[in-house]
């Protein structure tokens, strides 16, 4: 059974902020002749990678909600220019948006049990993808979402 991490997409107003931002990193590294890949770069190591990278998801919270995930498809411990040690979780940059959860502010990452995880918004909800953000956001700040 996988095992996912939670965190907060910090600066990102909406799912459509962090679509945006990714194609901008993935296309700046190809420019840079870099791998194409995408990261999160992370303080802490989690100790069951193994668990996680066994279709483990990064469940993003965006303005209190989680509201989307990210597949992880490795874990990369490494050591910074300071001597601290950080990892890379590399991701799927394909997002999939998940059905809203409430989530109060906490500081880096959290496990995420699979009991825990908000469903995927499938076909019969693909109106919600459309709806405009801000309306989005009203309609879960009212618990209808």
């Amino acid at each position: 059974m996988s095992l996912n991490l939670i965190k907060l997409c910090v600066g990102c107003d909406s799912v459509e902020d962090l679509e945006e931002w990714i194609a901008f990193r993935l296309d700046e590294r190809r420019r840079a002749g870099e791998p194409v890949e995408q990261y999160h770069t992370t303080r802490m190591v989690p100790t069951r990678g193994a668990e996680i990278t066994d279709g483990g998801s990064l469940y993003w919270v965006i303005k209190g909600n989680v509201q989307c995930r990210q597949l992880i498809t490795e874990i990369r411990p490494f050591t910074d220019g300071e001597g601290i040690g950080r990892c890379h979780l590399i991701l799927d940059p394909q997002v999939v948006r998940t059905d809203w959860q409430p989530r109060r502010a906490f500081q880096g990452w959290r496990y995420l049990k699979p009991s825990d995880v908000p469903a995927d918004i499938g076909k019969g909800k693909a109106g919600l993808i459309e709806m405009p953000p801000k309306l989005r956001r009203e309609l879960a700040d009212l618990g209808l979402l």
